[in-house]
């Protein structure tokens, strides 16, 4: 007998091209939430460190600047205002100071306008153009499901997306909607190299594999940042996108426009079909020793 309808919860994934002013990305941030939300969205995602440029393309200690601490920072209790005002829920990237450690970071904002906590990113890139291990520390959080007015959620940043331990991790915690904010873009060293399909399908198989929806947002536009070595350009792909619980695209954006995507889901039936599935019934984790092995030797 199928499940009645039950909570029907609407997503967004927005996208937008970043200047490297802070209050100009800040404000274009909250114009597109404003959007999102009148058409019905209640769980809105911003790209990652939307605040200016992908910095990372560079190794600069000048760069550390723009980090701040968590508390009292003014683009989280800017974001938290506008959620109180909205009703919406909203996952905050920031490039996070914490005494002498730093941190790719995402805080998340309930619907009320409270802090309902913090993520920090695990799995940092160190490739050319993706140079993070410079500024940040690897995140000492472990994964974690949000339960917010709407949704409980899990909140992935970039680089963990390509892991799927962690949206295994987050489904396994409770996440029925995982987000994943990212800047991915070009490949400085190869301009031959484009990543986006590779890129949609392997967050397509979290979906899939976790019977939840996903929600991407990538940022759009060419950014060019000097660097050590001269001048260097991404030009990032957007793609942003909402999958559905079987890994179906239901929304994507293009490469070179401002866009808001809004999907709506029924968790219940979702969760009754994940249920019935017996995807998580059916594990068998103590099979999975050969994880915590160094690429796969087998232990004596």
């Amino acid at each position: 007998m199928a499940a009645a309808a039950g909570r029907k919860v609407a997503v967004a994934a927005v996208q937008f091209a970043c200047t490297d002013v802070e209050a100009e990305n800040v404000a274009t941030a909250e114009r597109l939430i404003r959007e999102a939300h009148k058409k019905g969205a209640k769980i809105v995602l911003v790209q990652e460190l939307f605040e200016g440029h992908y910095f990372c393309q560079a190794q600069r200690l000048d760069f550390f600047r723009r980090a701040k601490p968590y508390k009292g920072n003014p683009t989280i209790i800017r974001m938290q205002q506008l959620a109180k005002e909205l009703e919406v829920v909203i996952p905050v990237s920031f490039f996070e100071e914490a005494n002498n450690a730093h941190y790719n970071s995402v805080a998340i904002i309930d619907a009320d306008g409270a802090d309902l906590g913090l993520y920090r990113k695990s799995h940092i890139p160190d490739g050319p153009g993706y140079q993070e291990k410079f500024y940040f520390n690897p995140g000492d959080t472990g994964f974690k499901a949000f339960k917010t007015k709407y949704a409980t959620i899990g909140v992935g940043i970039c680089w963990d997306q390509w892991f799927p331990e962690c949206a295994r991790a987050m489904a396994l915690l409770g996440a029925e909607i995982l987000f994943y904010p990212t800047a991915i873009g070009s490949e400085p060293q190869d301009c031959n190299l484009d990543s986006r399909e590779h890129w949609k399908r392997v967050m397509q198989g979290h979906a899939g594999a976790n019977l939840v929806p996903l929600v991407a947002s990538n940022r759009i536009g060419r950014e060019t940042v000097d660097t050590e070595h001269g001048k260097s350009s991404i030009t990032f792909y957007g793609n942003s996108f909402i999958a559905g619980p079987t890994g179906e695209i239901v929304k994507l954006a293009n490469d070179k426009d401002e866009e808001v995507l809004v999907a709506e889901f029924d968790l219940d039936e979702i969760k009754s079909i994940r249920h019935g599935w017996g995807i998580f019934r059916d594990r068998r984790p103590e099979l999975y020793k050969v994880l915590l092995t160094l690429d796969g030797e087998k232990q004596s």
